[in-house]
């Protein structure tokens, strides 16, 4: 059964729309559609029964699939569609297909465009066995019709069908999406791209980190040379903040949630990373990355209340209800709020991409029977456990003033100096990402996208440590928010880049698109910014604890 799946403007990959809203030919026993599961939905599939026969191995020769006289409004319809470039989606034993509905020829002693109609599709078909291996349509440019200002017409629709053997093996049937997705030469750029780019980045991770090894050596042969002296001498650098580097930080319950989500958002990429690694996500599987990251969620929803109420604990608090409730929404919130005014969107134009009530229950169902009690359960894990927080050095009860600093030394200068350098890690491989979710092309080499991701979690650790000691350096003890911030702010870079991406170097138009891609792409964006938030805080409080350990500030 050939299954008709959506149509949409080509350029615009969100936009898409119920294969009927066209006025194509209907099956003659009624149209029915296909039972999607919670990932197909999510990506806009909408299967529906076709009338078009193609039989295993049974070749048509100029069928005639309906004849219908098109009215003014069916009329309307399909040049508006021809005018935006509109294709078509089909799929035939799980395998796509996809074809244009018309073509524009442009006049240019007139100055005008003419719109034509494809009436002839011509499918060819191959097989192995008795399995089927391969699907392609075309159109027949000779059998059109001129839908320019006609007011009503009379259509005749047909098609063609051909099969041919084929060696393909049907394990091997899905490697030509690969291909066409990535050529040959194509992927040799794409691997030396990313390796240049890795070693550019690793090279410079390498020479800050010399430097800061020895910086550090030189700072605790001076603490020890005046520890062996034994003189009373004015402490100065970060041994002057042994009192204070370790005052907990305002807003410890948000913090505390903040870590907590990040740290879950971690763990939910390293196992999809590990799902698409064994090949679970092949091309063209559909929905399986959505359902991935929507189960795998929903299932490490413990991580978030666990280790956010274990920080909350840490740094003394007491009110471990307010926290997992912060832990439950401090993403689920926004993510809702971009939701809702996106699928209100998707609605008022009656696309595909807005969610049928019945896929809305069920998400519900999954927040509030399995994500929503594994956060209270790894909270009330974290409440239990006797975990503290030993610090090496002990806290005064007023904290030290801070002297004044450059404005290089602020909070947003050093976001941006903390996010330029991951994101340049991550730059090239950003594109091929992009290109496969808001365009029309399959990602499929995941083992480069998990050496940068992995680049990308070290370069982060690095970065936010180093900026953590030169701001202890100038004896700023504000150090706990400061590394989280700087630590996510390569998701604000992100999506700094969503914008380049849509105006240089895509041809994404409409206020539909334009809401989706923003929108969605701010929900990731700040899922990045949460996750090596985490990252960069974890690190920076190992080193922390270890810079002072080491001088025995006790």
């Amino acid at each position: 059964m050939l299954y008709a799946n959506k149509v949409g403007p080509f350029q615009n990959p969100t936009e898409t729309y119920q294969y009927y809203n066209l006025p194509f030919c209907q099956p003659t026993d009624g149209k029915e559609y296909k039972t999607e599961f919670l990932g197909e939905v999510l990506e806009g599939d909408r299967l529906v029964t076709t009338p078009y026969k193609l039989q295993f191995r049974t070749d048509v020769e100029n069928a005639v699939l309906c004849k219908r006289t098109l009215t003014a409004g069916d009329l309307k319809k399909f040049r508006d569609a021809v005018k935006q470039d509109y294709y078509f989606q089909m799929f035939y034993d799980d395998l796509p297909v996809w074809g244009f509905i018309g073509k524009v020829e442009k006049i240019v002693q007139q100055g005008t465009h003419k719109y034509f109609l494809f009436t002839h599709f011509h499918f060819d078909l191959s097989y192995n066995d008795d399995r089927i291996i391969e699907i392609n349509v075309s159109s027949d440019p000779m059998r059109t019709v001129d839908i320019t200002t006609a007011d009503t017409l009379d259509v005749q629709f047909s098609y063609s069908v051909k099969w041919k053997q084929s060696s393909v093996t049907f394990d091997h049937r899905m490697d030509r999406y690969a291909r066409y997705s990535f050529l040959p030469q194509h992927l040799e750029i794409h691997w030396f791209s990313i390796i240049n780019s890795c070693v550019t980045v690793l090279l410079l991770t390498g020479f800050l980190a010399t430097i800061l090894l020895r910086v550090l050596k030189n700072d605790f042969m001076k603490y020890t040379r005046d520890d062996e002296m034994a003189e009373e001498q004015e402490e100065t650098g970060w041994k002057y903040l042994h009192a204070d580097v370790f005052r907990f930080p305002p807003q410890s319950n948000l913090f505390s949630a903040m870590l907590g989500v990040g740290a879950q958002i971690l763990a939910m990429a390293m196992c999809i990373f590990a799902l698409a690694l064994v090949g679970v996500f092949y091309p063209y599987n559909r929905g399986g990355l959505l359902s991935a990251c929507v189960v795998l969620y929903a299932l490490t929803a413990g991580i978030s209340g666990y280790v956010g109420g274990l920080h909350y604990k840490m740094f003394g608090g007491t009110n471990w209800v307010s926290n997992v409730l912060l832990c439950t929404v401090m993403y689920c919130g926004p993510v809702l709020v971009v939701f809702s005014f996106l699928n209100t969107v998707a609605i008022f134009y009656r696309s595909t991409a807005a969610l049928p009530f019945g896929t809305i229950v069920i998400i519900i169902l999954l927040w509030a029977l399995i994500t929503f009690p594994l956060t209270v359960l790894g909270g009330i894990a974290a409440k239990n456990s006797k975990v503290e927080f030993n610090a090496p050095c002990r806290t005064t009860k007023f904290p030290r003033d801070v002297p004044p600093l450059p404005w290089y030394r602020t909070t947003v200068p050093q976001m941006l100096m903390a996010g330029f350098l991951p994101f340049s890690a991550i730059y090239i491989e950003l594109y091929y990402i992009f290109a496969s979710i808001w365009g029309h092309k399959v990602y499929t080499i995941y083992s480069i996208l998990f050496i940068v991701f992995i680049i990308l979690i070290i370069v982060t650790a690095f970065i936010t440590v180093a900026l953590t000691y030169f701001q202890l350096a100038v004896e700023d003890h504000r150090w706990w928010w400061r590394s989280f911030l700087c630590g996510g702010s390569t998701g604000l870079f992100v999506y700094g880049y969503c914008f380049y991406y849509y105006y240089a170097r895509s041809d994404m138009s409409g206020f539909m698109q334009t809401s989706f891609f923003f929108g969605y792409n701010a929900v990731v964006c700040y899922a990045f910014f949460l996750m090596l938030g985490a990252v960069g805080f974890r690190a920076s409080l190992l080193f922390v604890r270890h810079i002072y350990r080491a001088i025995k500030c006790e």
